[in-house]
């Protein structure tokens, strides 16, 4: 079976937008004690501890 591009496929034009680069590699997270679920077992927000 031969492949054959559609008449949609045909007429598409890459957007002079899109690059062949590869995506930027992530940046690092960032680690924040005071809402660490970790830290006392509990989520805390605002000073309230919530457990859920």
């Amino acid at each position: 079976m031969a492949k054959q591009k559609s008449e949609a496929a045909k007429k598409f034009e890459k957007p002079a937008h899109w690059t062949n680069d590869p995506p930027p590699a992530p940046k690092p997270g960032k680690v924040d004690e005071k809402l660490s679920p970790t830290r006392y077992g509990d989520w805390e927000k605002d000073g309230i501890a919530v457990d859920f």
